[in-house]
């Protein structure tokens, strides 16, 4: 597999990133305002224990992220803490070229600097794109879950 982006870039986000990363979030999760996206990243640049990986294109763009972090459980670890995939995307023209895997790499590299043994992941049952991702990664699905809330 070739990269067609070289060097491909993998580095912490700064500041400067936001309006890239914020266009990337909104497109990962566009169900969520963008001023509260925006916000949520301002949070995250300021706690060193939610890292964020970007792809900087050759032009000075990006063209993917992944935040990451710790959570006291994930389902089907035996660890704890384990390290936690928060959010992980690509642009549609990077994807199936690697920019995915090393954004992982980059996010797992600092989960075991942290002295974590474990790394865990959440996606939608209907997510087939991102499932995929995840299994090419050595990631195994470990449970299925359908959530349920009632208005009182």
């Amino acid at each position: 597999m070739t990269l067609d982006v070289h060097p491909t870039i993998i580095r912490p986000a700064s500041s400067s990133d936001q309006t890239e990363w914020l266009r990337m979030r909104h497109l990962l999760w566009p169900e969520v305002e963008l001023e509260d996206l925006r916000c949520e990243m301002e949070r995250i640049l300021e706690d060193r224990m939610t890292p964020v990986f970007v792809m900087e294109r050759l032009d000075g763009g990006l063209g993917g992220f992944i935040e990451a972090g710790t959570r006291k459980y994930a389902d089907g670890c035996s660890t704890t803490p384990v390290g936690y995939i928060e959010g992980w995307y690509v642009d549609e023209d990077l994807r199936g070229q690697g920019v995915g895997r090393m954004l992982i790499h980059a996010a797992e590299d600092w989960a075991r600097g942290q002295g974590l043994r474990e790394m865990a992941s959440d996606t939608w049952l209907d997510n087939e794109v991102s499932i995929a991702a995840h299994m090419r990664m050595g990631y195994e699905e470990v449970e299925r879950l359908i959530h349920f809330a009632k208005t009182l």
